[in-house]
């Protein structure tokens, strides 16, 4: 199967690559940054997603499928071109694929897009709406590539479609929400506050999509490995101080004192958890995580 990644250059989209070429897949990748020491069999173009070149690749290498991972997830990034790359970006891709007939598309999105907020449930399943976007506006782009993306179900049949929401990742490349979060010495968390995060290891998330690609999935998953542990506990397992702070001060110290910078919207994501229902997808492929949450945390520390 010919199998066009975009945004291959990162962490995980090498990951996922190489895993497709070793599978025997004939792999394309799409990215702006190049990847150094890619795959010999690796076809790569250096392109914006938005671009004509962009489309080009689909006109003339005519993908039989493509997997969807050229979006900004950081919560800290802030570039004006991160809304164009997010939605602007994902429109491309979903309309590139209807047009030249792609047989499949997955989107890979994060399970972020369920918000974080004290009315939420414990659990997401994979047909609740978004919350909390009124006081975390930096979600709205990534919310809605997630929403555009899983529109082409109905607006596009002819191509089957699936839309992955996956937990945090984890892992020796200590690439990631989580893993930027808690990259320093000092991590700071809300004072009385513990919420539970779910992550699993990066090679179990590359794992996933790829056998997402192999069942030919189509709708929306959760995805996700282990259960979620503590906020203090995953502090103290990466070897990292815990820092409580009374929230009245939280938007006063982040970005200072050695601690991380956030937004204000994402002091919520250190109260509440997101943690989500992954029982429709393990059903669907038979996926079982190969690494438990101490494997992942062992891998993030030794990487210091």
């Amino acid at each position: 199967m010919k199998v066009l990644i975009t945004g291959i250059s990162g962490k995980l989209g090498r990951l996922v690559g190489k895993r497709l070429d070793s599978a025997g897949h004939s792999v394309l990748g799409v990215d702006r940054r190049p990847w150094a020491g890619a795959p010999e069999r690796v076809q790569m173009f250096q392109v914006d997603i938005r671009k004509r070149p962009a489309e080009d690749v689909f006109r003339t290498e005519k993908p039989d499928a493509v997997i969807h991972m050229a979006t900004v997830t950081h919560l800290t990034h802030k570039s004006p071109d991160r809304y164009r790359i997010n939605l602007q970006g994902t429109r491309a891709i979903v309309e590139n694929c209807n047009r030249y007939e792609v047989k499949q598309m997955l989107f890979v999105g994060r399970h972020t897009y369920y918000g974080a907020a004290a009315d939420s449930p414990l659990y997401h399943t994979e047909d609740e709406p978004p919350m909390a976007l009124n006081s975390f506006p930096e979600l709205a782009d990534l919310v809605a590539a997630d929403l555009y993306a899983g529109s082409a179900l109905w607006r596009y049949p002819e191509v089957n479609t699936c839309v992955l929401r996956l937990c945090y990742t984890l892992g020796g490349s200590k690439h990631g929400t989580l893993a930027n979060f808690i990259r320093g010495p000092r991590v700071p968390t809300v004072l009385g506050f513990d919420p539970l995060f779910h992550f699993m290891h990066e090679n179990d998330a590359a794992d996933a999509i790829v056998a997402a690609l192999d069942k030919n999935l189509r709708g929306v998953f959760n995805v996700s490995g282990p259960p979620p542990m503590l906020l203090s506990d995953v502090i103290r397992d990466a070897g990292r101080q815990n820092v409580p702070v009374p929230e009245a001060l939280m938007n006063l110290t982040l970005g200072r004192f050695g601690l991380p910078r956030l937004p204000p919207g994402a002091v919520d994501h250190l109260k509440f958890p997101i943690v989500i229902d992954s029982a429709a997808f393990k059903k669907a492929t038979g996926f079982q995580h190969a690494y438990e949450e101490a494997e992942a945390l062992t891998a993030y520390r030794k990487s210091d």
